[in-house]
């Protein structure tokens, strides 16, 4: 079992920028590779991005390139999001996630955190 505690999330006005945290415990952190993702009201979870296990790796979907930077810290057991140049459209409920591989298929990640709202205001 990974338990996942996502922190971070807020208020902020557009062209502004939040960290968002997310910690885990249980099982051996620096074995999974970690995803972010996001839902907002009336639509499907969506993958952000995600780091795999070493950090050497990563993907972002299209909207966020250039904008977002996922990394981890595996002596902390933390991955983070820093999110720039946030939009409106940015607006949802972002949750951590942990697979045993490195993914862009939401169906692979197994554990999951409670998720953070994020709210950007035009």
């Amino acid at each position: 079992q990974v338990q996942l505690v996502e922190s971070g999330g807020g208020l902020v006005q557009a062209g502004g920028s939040l960290r968002l945290s997310c910690a885990a415990s249980g099982r051996t952190f620096s074995s999974f590779a970690m995803g972010w993702f996001r839902q907002a009201p009336g639509k499907e979870r969506e993958l952000v991005a995600t780091i795999g296990s070493s950090g050497l790796i990563t993907y972002y979907r299209d909207s966020v390139k250039g904008r977002f930077t996922i990394s981890r810290d595996n002596a902390k057991n933390t991955v983070y999001l820093q999110m720039n140049s946030l939009k409106p459209e940015d607006t949802a409920v972002y949750y951590c996630a942990a697979s045993t591989r490195f993914s862009v298929v939401i169906g692979t990640y197994d554990y999951w955190g409670q998720g953070t709202q994020v709210t950007v205001s035009s």
